[in-house]
């Protein structure tokens, strides 16, 4: 991720170009910070902002393209990568992300090109290597995947997923042996890759070896228990074990994970059939086809169950589509007209009877007469309408490809992380939450908010959204007709709010070095407010820790963020938000019986703080006080961070990682 990336800037010493550059480094810094803080769309102005200033330099390109790519903008992405190239073509870093960006468009020649490129500047990277050799089995360059994973091997030895993509590598070219050595192998250095298992299990299901592909399965499922695949291809070794609760268990949980599983549903539902349970089982059929309304099987097996529950004119409905499709298909017509004498409409009865008898006399004029296969799985684009009640198997068992990226965005699809939520600051957004009406209140920013008179308001929040263009637009606006009032602003006070409101913007801007600046001087002009000290200590805990994700030692600063926060207190000790925000810091150190008994005295001054509640659970989770931790985030979780349910789950099934 851009956070590891190495770059290099090469400094211009000319004395008329000093300030431009320094201009120029200030706005990539701040635009790296906003790309700490997943800040993407506003990243992407600071970076335009550096582009227009000196399109010649390499590394604006370079992090935009970083910000496209998290934002799922691989063409972008792609383009300014390739800015990033003709302006230094020596930083691998670009042609890394180049590649990843073009693998997520599927031009994987053009990857293989970027990372032979990068291999001539760096040859031991041992992800463009990994890259590489997927981009070429996408290919079907079969030979040179193996002469380049041969390479591998010998290079790392120990690293287990070459042997692994070697296994994948043979499993397409039909040579099941060496797949299963090279799996062997794989697993022999590391016996905790799950998707190794599930390659290993695919083999075993292949060559019907259901005891043995059941038990690669569960050392998956151990490993990814969030992989719905693993449990339908577990399900589908018990049914043909005869455990047929164990598969339906499977099933349950696999659709729990991915509700939309088309393989889950038709196959339960055929399941569910199986035993008599057939309302839950057409429950199942209408859902798949709801995903794919002209799914002749699915159709079949409802109007099986249809007839069988009693509904008959449902039934001859779905048979006769079938039928459409397939006139010589003579289970159907044998079904439908059995309806049909059941409703006494002898005549269409008759006619489908009439049907089959002269297919079955005059076989010989419509080819052999298709018979039920004995086997008990069918491909999914199988077609042959005489397997409808078979259960269904994937056309190709693909493998997942996990390509070897720092370049992962982390906006799509994020599970809930085991981390403490961030600090309360001045923002000019208000607080929001989807289930509570809980308003954060301090006496000082509402004396400040009336003192200020028709100027913007702030508010006490801790979840500020991401920017868009047309907001952060405004707020650099807003900055420039503040800084254009500042000098001439009559009176103290009024000079003294718009100080504090452009430390405000700054810090929604991501700016927390120019909004230091400014609340340094709000400090200077008036010591007895706590908003200068609060809001100060927040902007310098997001620096600390975008420069700690840098590598650097941060021990001073953060002693300068505790100062802050105690002067604060001081000047306002009713405030539970400053003692929430100590708490942040003393975690952040994980000295967590401080930051415990901060989040205790926030508690103590707002019984309403859900999210104090929620951090001292973490803090005491990982002081090993689980029963307290879970105690506090079930509090957290009825206060509305319904995110708390997740963790509580997590530790009371004894996960403790």
């Amino acid at each position: 991720m851009y956070r590891k990336v190495v770059f290099f800037i090469t400094m211009l010493l000319l004395p008329l170009a000093g300030r431009a550059q320094f201009n120029t480094d200030r706005l990539v810094t701040i635009g790296r910070s906003a790309l700490y803080y997943e800040d993407y769309v506003l990243s992407i102005q600071y970076f335009n902002q550096a582009i227009m200033a000196k399109p010649y330099l390499y590394e604006p390109w370079f992090y935009r393209a970083v910000a496209k790519f998290y934002l799922d903008d691989f063409v972008g992405a792609e383009q300014d990568c390739t800015q990033a190239i003709d302006r230094n073509p020596y930083v691998v870093n670009t042609y890394e992300l180049r590649g990843i960006a073009r693998i997520r468009q599927e031009k994987f020649s053009d990857a293989i090109d970027d990372y032979t490129k990068a291999l001539k500047y760096d040859p031991e990277n041992r992800s463009m290597w990994h890259n590489r050799v997927l981009c070429r089995i996408q290919n079907k360059e079969y030979e040179r995947a193996l002469a380049e994973l041969d390479t591998m091997a010998v290079h790392w030895s120990k690293y287990a997923p070459a042997y692994s993509m070697k296994a994948e590598v043979y499993m397409l070219q039909k040579d099941t042996a060496k797949a299963i050595a090279a799996l062997d192998k794989s697993l022999e250095i590391d016996p905790y890759d799950g998707s190794t298992w599930t390659m290993r299990s695919i083999i075993s299901l292949a060559r019907k070896e259901w005891k043995d592909a059941e038990g690669y399965l569960d050392k998956a499922i151990h490993l990814l228990p969030k992989q719905a695949g693993n449990y339908i291809n577990r399900a589908l070794a018990r049914v043909n074990q005869n455990n047929l609760r164990g598969a339906m268990a499977d099933y349950d949980t696999a659709l729990d994970i991915d509700p939309n599983n088309f393989l889950g549903h038709y196959n339960r539902g055929l399941l569910r059939s199986q035993v008599g349970d057939d309302n839950r089982a057409i429950t199942d059929f209408d859902f798949v086809l709801k995903l794919e309304p002209d799914n002749l099987m699915a159709l079949f097996n409802r109007a099986l169950l249809l007839d069988r529950t009693g509904d008959l004119r449902g039934a001859i409905r779905d048979y006769s589509k079938v039928i459409d499709q397939y006139p010589n298909f003579w289970t159907g017509l044998q079904y439908r007209a059995a309806c049909y004498r059941r409703l006494g409409m002898t005549k269409q009865a008759e006619a489908d009877e009439f049907r089959v008898y002269k297919a079955q006399l005059y076989k010989s004029l419509y080819g052999i007469q298709p018979r039920l296969n004995k086997e008990q799985l069918r491909k999914r684009s199988d077609e042959d309408m005489d397997k409808y009640n078979q259960l269904v198997v994937a056309d190709e068992q693909e493998m997942e490809h996990k390509y070897e990226s720092d370049y992962r965005g982390r906006v799509q699809d994020r599970q809930v992380e085991v981390a403490f939520l961030p600090m309360f600051g001045l923002s000019f957004d208000r607080y929001h939450s989807d289930v509570t009406l809980y308003i954060p209140f301090d006496r000082q920013v509402d004396a400040f908010n009336q003192q200020a008179g028709k100027a913007r308001r702030v508010y006490v929040n801790c979840n500020q959204a991401a920017l868009d263009e047309p907001h952060s637009k405004a707020l650099f606006s807003y900055i420039d007709s503040l800084s254009s009032g500042i000098g001439g602003t009559g009176g103290r006070i009024g000079a003294q709010s718009a100080l504090l409101l452009r430390a405000v913007a700054y810090s929604a801007t991501q700016n927390f070095e120019d909004a230091i600046g400014d609340l340094s001087e709000f400090i200077q002009n008036d010591t007895a407010s706590s908003l200068g000290y609060w809001q100060r200590a927040v902007c310098q805990t997001k620096v600390n820790e975008f420069n700690a994700s840098l590598g650097t030692d941060m021990a001073m600063k953060y002693a300068n963020v505790i100062a802050d926060l105690e002067r604060a207190i001081k000047l306002n000790p009713q405030c539970a938000y400053l003692y929430y925000n100590r708490g942040n810091v003393y975690a952040a150190r994980k000295d967590y019986a401080r930051a415990i008994e901060d989040y205790t005295k926030a508690i103590s001054l707002d019984q309403k703080l859900a999210e104090a509640y929620y951090n001292r659970g973490l803090a005491e989770l990982f002081s090993q006080r689980t029963d307290a931790g879970i105690a506090d985030l079930s509090k957290a979780g009825e206060l509305g961070l319904y995110n708390a349910y997740s963790i509580i789950k997590r530790y009371a099934k004894g996960d403790k990682k």
